[in-house]
């Protein structure tokens, strides 16, 4: 399986712990080619080449086919600058997915899993990156909140999808050019939350999966399968943005109450000052 994350330095220890769920919660069997894109460019702190090699070193441990690889996505990047979202809140690494039809290291790919560095795996993750996919550019699950607000195919038609998880087939991605023309729409208009914006404008051949595959609420349901610890709004008494990252332990069970991580946190704290 094809697995791909992009960001810069301050993902690591979200992308070890994302990493270390898919080793402790799929079978053994499975092989995962996982690649990291980051880029060189100024006022970035790249994703470093050592610290994959811990990365690459811990995934052999459960099967010695399995890999991680480090993509320098600049070229491709600096050609297709996002230049009008460059200044956003989010990190400019965070919309190097796409540019993922075009970087050399993922030409042979057909297809490939895009994950937040805030994404664990609670099961076999197998079902869902083997759908059928044909005429498909992507598939993904609702945004809980941004689906409520933005629609592309008529106001009582639910598509607008979160990016945290995608599952790309990256052959249609290539035909269609989709890719390609939401990497130039962040290069010519401000919007906010401008890669998943421009993903749900560009792609139009999308299928919405369950939401098992995507569980954006702060706590996981008995059958999710990816959980994503994404931010999440509360009302009360206040309002406010809770943020809870998964390499955050104390805040995981402090806040959310959360313990079933604990073997992979247990796990993750000894290759903590490696990366």
């Amino acid at each position: 399986m094809n697995i791909l994350y992009c960001g810069d330095a301050g993902i690591r220890y979200g992308v070890a712990v994302s990493i270390m769920s898919l080793m402790m919660r799929t079978p053994r069997e499975c092989v995962y080619n996982i690649y990291i894109a980051t880029i060189r460019y100024e006022g970035v702190r790249s994703f470093e080449a050592s610290t994959v090699a811990v990365l690459d070193a811990l995934v052999k441990k459960y099967n010695a086919k399995s890999s991680v690889r480090l993509i320098d996505a600049t070229d491709v990047f600096v050609k297709n600058l996002p230049s009008k979202n460059m200044g956003s809140y989010f990190t400019p690494c965070s919309m190097l997915r796409l540019y993922a039809d075009k970087m050399p290291e993922l030409a042979d790919c057909s297809r490939i899993l895009y994950l937040d560095y805030d994404v664990v795996c609670r099961g076999d993750i197998r079902e869902f990156y083997n759908m059928p996919l044909a005429g498909i550019e992507a598939a993904g699950v609702l945004d809980i909140y941004g689906k409520n607000f933005y629609h592309y195919r008529g106001l009582f038609n639910f598509d607008y999808m979160n990016s945290g998880v995608m599952l790309f087939n990256l052959d249609e991605c290539r035909r269609t050019g989709c890719l390609m023309r939401a990497a130039k729409l962040c290069g010519e208009r401000w919007m906010m939350l401008a890669d998943q914006a421009a993903l749900n404008k560009t792609i139009s051949r999308r299928v919405l999966v369950n939401r098992r595959w995507n569980e954006q609420g702060e706590r996981p349901r008995r059958d999710t399968v990816l959980h994503h610890f994404s931010n999440n709004f509360k009302f009360f008494p206040v309002f406010r943005v809770q943020k809870v990252k998964p390499y955050d332990i104390e805040r995981v069970h402090e806040v959310l109450r959360i313990y079933e991580y604990d073997d992979i946190y247990e796990e993750y704290n000894k290759l903590k000052n490696n990366l």
